[in-house]
């Protein structure tokens, strides 16, 4: 492989012995743009090559950088294109394409999925490869337990551009039977978004963190998967509960907000405390005392 302190050539590489090993799909209009640009101001970056010898003993070369720059030039009618040769091993020629489609601004979810997935096939642990390609551990172990654990449906909408890849990434983290599916149609039937899916996915959690009672009730069901009619209404009464919690706590502060302002009052009537100590009742609950004496304060 080469040195980093190597000085590294330019030379023209005719277009038609340059290989892909693993194209990819581009934006219509990114590549537009790209022609455009290329046509206007020239190439501002060499790609980057690797040599293969193909099986008739003549020389080739296969991709390591620069996809999008090598069929831009090629769309621009254009025989050769500058270009680095470098000697390395397929290996690292698959790790920095990935790298380089990972460090792009806008990666495809579809793309990234599959570059992520074929590194940990080849035996890269997260670690390694969140440290290579500037992504963090934790988004590196989602992508592995959406491919690992993902049902068929949702990733296919991660494919297919129904679902955002973050998104999948929370759905997948569920292992209910079922749940997924649901929260992935509910999310695409637009019913649960943003906040609200969150919520659902935690009441999902809370039904697998639960007793054997639990689990016990599911069973009598036996061969019903959790649909997602059944986890917006498991949400819509966990919101209406959530509400109610909300309704009683605003009482009794009201109901402790008019107990305090009223013994304040009392306490502050020198006969009244008075009488109080004459039957022995002066001493108050510390919580209430505080909140008593706060207003004093």
């Amino acid at each position: 492989m080469t040195k980093p302190d190597e000085t590294l050539l330019v030379e023209m590489v005719p277009i038609e012995r340059i290989s892909v090993p693993n194209p990819r799909v581009r934006s219509k209009v990114s590549f537009d743009q790209l022609v455009e640009s290329i046509s206007r101001v020239g190439l501002k970056k060499p790609i980057t090559l690797t040599r293969r010898e193909d099986d008739d003993g003549s020389t080739g070369f296969d991709l390591i950088c620069g996809q999008g720059r090598l069929e831009a030039y090629a769309k621009l009618g254009q025989s050769e294109i500058p270009a680095i040769v470098e000697d390395v091993s397929d290996e690292d020629r698959m790790l920095r394409s990935v790298v380089e489609n990972i460090a792009r601004r806008q990666h495809r979810p579809l793309e990234l999925l599959r570059d992520i997935g074929e590194l940990r096939k080849r035996g890269y642990s997260d670690r390694e490869i969140a440290t290579k390609t500037g992504l963090t551990q934790t988004y590196v172990q989602s992508i592995g337990r959406l491919l690992a654990e993902g049902e068929t449906r949702l990733i296919v909408a991660v494919e297919t551009g129904r679902i955002p890849l973050n998104v999948a990434l929370e759905i997948a983290e569920v292992d209910l039977e079922g749940a997924q599916e649901a929260l992935a149609k509910a999310y695409e039937s637009g019913t649960l978004r943003g906040k609200k899916l969150l919520a659902a996915k935690r009441i999902v959690e809370q039904r697998q963190r639960r007793g054997k009672s639990q689990r016990m009730d599911r069973t009598r069901e036996r061969g019903k998967r959790l649909s997602s009619d059944a986890l917006v209404r498991a949400y819509n009464q966990e919101a209406d509960r959530q509400r109610l919690l909300i309704k009683r706590a605003e009482i009794a502060q009201n109901r402790l907000l008019f107990i305090v302002t009223a013994m304040r009052s009392l306490l502050a009537d020198a006969h009244f405390a008075t009488l109080l100590r004459a039957e022995k009742l002066e001493t108050l609950p510390r919580p209430l005392a505080d909140l008593i004496t706060a207003g004093d304060a």
